[in-house]
């Protein structure tokens, strides 16, 4: 009876032994089920480490934003089953809904164990040259450019008061716009990161002063994390 927290890949084309652990593959393979975010997804993460048979036959039931009970996931475990919960992306319960199926579970005594794997908010961290000491993630900032000035202004005053970095993420697709709006609601001296395509042959990891970036335009488009640490002076 173990639910087994799976890390992904940051990008779906990458192999993925350069970046997953041998126990992941192990785990994998003893599943009796995965919970995913989709059934697309959830077969494609299976293949990477099962023959076809095991992986077709492997159950998947899905945990996302339409998910309205949790309790139903969690019933073949209380049967004595192993299953797995997998993020379409780095690790499951960081920016992804899968928090609430694991407090449930520690209420319901199904053993938690979790394998480790990439974490796109901590690799832009460490290669961002902010401050890993204190640092706060605040997730998917608001979408209305008001609010996102006010909530970007926010953060930057909990940064320099803390003496802390903030760290934040967007969709692709709206990642240049974001960008956009950062450095125009940013004081100048703010240091500002901008972390592209983590793991990828493409990766880019740029920290700069705010008055810099003000100098640039943003092409966006890929999956990018946002730093940023405030000047205390």
């Amino acid at each position: 009876m173990t639910l087994y927290l799976l890390p992904n890949l940051l990008d779906e084309t990458l192999p993925w032994e350069p970046f997953l652990p041998a126990s992941v593959a192990k785990a994998v393979s003893s599943l009796d089920g995965l919970i995913a975010e989709s059934e697309k997804e959830g077969r494609r993460y299976l293949r990477r480490f099962v023959d076809h048979e095991k992986m077709a036959a492997t159950p998947i039931r899905l945990l996302n934003e339409h998910t309205a009970e949790l309790g139903a996931l969690l019933d073949p475990l209380l049967r004595g089953e192993t299953w797995g919960l997998v993020s379409d992306a780095g690790l499951p319960c960081v920016a992804d809904p899968g928090a609430p199926l694991v407090l449930l579970a520690h209420e319901k005594k199904v053993r938690v164990a979790a394998l480790p794997g990439p974490s796109s908010i901590l690799m832009a961290l460490q290669l961002s040259g902010l401050s890993g000491q204190r640092f706060a993630f605040h997730g998917y900032l608001p979408r209305e450019a008001l609010e996102l000035k006010q909530a970007l202004q926010q953060i930057e005053a909990r940064s320099r008061q803390e003496r802390s970095a903030q760290i934040w993420i967007e969709a692709p697709y709206r990642s240049a716009k974001m960008a956009q709006a950062a450095v125009e609601a940013l004081q100048a001296s703010t240091l500002f990161c901008i972390a592209e395509d983590l793991t990828l042959e493409s990766q880019s990891v740029r920290t700069q002063p705010v008055a810099k970036w003000k100098k640039e335009t943003f092409a966006g488009k890929k999956p990018t994390v946002f730093l940023l640490q405030a000047s205390s002076k």
